[in-house]
C-alpha cells in the first residue's frame, strides 16, 4: 500500500532532508508499504528549496511544491493533500519533533479501522509560553468545535484516502485542516507517541501567526455569534432590571443619590461587551468577504517531480 507523506517546510534547508531519509530507512523495515513524499515549501527565506529540488533529483518518490509567498501551514498541508496519491497519507512536521520512527504505529492503528488517527504526545517539548497559550487554545477549540469529545488534534496524523478526498473539495479562504477532518468522519483515534525536541532552529509560530490561525476556526462555527447573541440578551435583561430597581429606590427614596462609579463601571463593561460582539461579527464579515472574492488557498510558483497530468488534475 502507498503511504503519501505530506511536509510544509518553512525555512528547514536542513532538517527536511534527514525527516525524509530517516523516513525512507523506516519504510524500509515494513514490507506492506512504499511511500512518497510532498514537500511544500512555503516561501521559506533559506535555501529550503534547493534541498527539495535535491532531494526531488536523488529520490524519484519526492514531490516538490514551492509557493509564490508565504500562504501558512494549513495552506501548504492542502496544497500537498492535492498532490498525494497515497492510500494513507501521513501529515508531519519538518522540524524532528515529529519524528519519523512514530510513522509505524499511525499505520497500525489506522489498519484496526479508523478513519483517521491523531498523535497524542507523552510530554511535550515546547517552550513554557507555547506550552500555556496551547493549552487555552486547545480549551477554547474543544467547546468551539464539532468533534468527539475524547479526542485530542495535532499536526501528527494520518487518514484513510477517501478523507483526503472530501478536505480536498473545500476551496476556501483560511483552512483549518482538522476541522475539515471533523467535519468529514467521527471515526477518529488518539495514540501516545513520543514528542522529539528541535534539533535546531526556533518555531516559526509568532503570536500573530497562531491568533492567526485560532481565528480561522470561525470560517467553521457559529458558535461565537451564539455567544454574542446570549450576552446581549443577558445583559439586555441585566439593564432592564437594573433600570426597574432604581426607578423603585428613587420613587420610595427621592433622596437617593445615583452614583457616578457606579454608572462607569456599567458603562465600561456594557461597551466591552459590546465592542467584543462587533469584532466578533466583524471577523466573520472580512473572512466572509475574502472568500466571496476568490481568495486563493495558495499559489504554486512551480514543482519537482510531478507530472503534468497531476498538475492538470490538481
Amino acid at each position: 500500500m502507498l503511504v503519501s507523506i505530506v511536509i510544509p517546510c518553512y525555512n528547514s534547508e536542513n532538517s527536511i532532508i534527514k525527516v525524509v531519509k530517516l523516513a525512507i530507512e523506516e519504510f524500509e523495515k515494513m514490507k506492506d508499504y512504499e511511500c512518497e513524499f510532498v514537500l511544500v515549501n512555503d516561501y521559506s527565506r533559506d535555501h529550503t528549496w534547493q534541498s527539495i529540488q535535491k532531494l526531488a533529483e536523488e529520490y524519484p518518490n519526492v514531490k516538490g511544491v514551492n509557493f509564490a509567498k508565504n500562504f501558512g501551514q494549513h495552506s501548504a498541508l492542502m496544497a500537498g493533500l492535492h498532490y498525494a496519491g497515497g492510500d494513507f497519507i501521513v501529515g508531519m512536521d519538518d522540524d524532528m519533533q515529529n519524528h519519523p520512527s512514530q510513522i509505524p504505529l499511525f499505520l497500525d492503528k489506522i489498519q484496526e479501522g479508523y478513519d483517521i488517527v491523531f498523535g497524542v504526545f507523552r510530554q511535550r517539548q515546547f517552550s513554557a509560553v507555547k506550552n500555556i497559550t496551547g493549552s487555552i487554545s486547545r480549551f477554547l477549540l474543544w467547546h468551539l468545535l464539532d468533534r468527539p469529545r475524547d479526542i485530542q488534534m495535532s499536526s501528527f496524523w494520518c487518514c484513510r484516502r477517501y478523507v483526503r478526498d472530501e478536505v480536498v473539495k473545500y476551496d476556501g479562504y483560511n483552512a483549518f485542516l482538522q476541522v475539515l477532518f471533523f467535519r468529514t468522519t467521527h471515526n477518529i483515534a488518539n495514540i501516545e507517541i513520543e514528542h522529539y525536541a528541535r534539533e535546531e532552529g526556533t518555531s516559526n509560530y509568532n503570536f500573530r501567526k497562531g491568533l492567526n490561525h485560532f481565528l480561522s476556526c470561525l470560517n467553521f462555527t457559529v458558535i461565537p455569534l451564539r455567544v454574542a447573541t446570549f450576552f446581549g440578551t443577558l445583559f439586555s435583561a441585566a439593564g432592564f432590571i437594573g433600570a426597574v430597581v432604581v426607578l423603585i429606590r428613587k420613587l420610595v427614596n427621592p433622596s437617593v443619590a445615583i452614583g457616578w462609579s457606579s454608572l462607569m463601571c456599567a458603562m465600561l463593561v456594557l461597551f466591552g461587551i459590546t465592542f467584543l460582539i462587533l469584532g466578533i461579527i466583524g471577523e466573520y464579515l472580512g473572512k466572509l468577504m475574502l472568500n466571496i472574492n476568490k481568495t486563493p488557498q495558495y499559489v504554486v510558483r512551480e514543482t519537482a517531480n510531478i507530472s503534468q497530468k497531476e498538475e492538470t488534475d490538481d
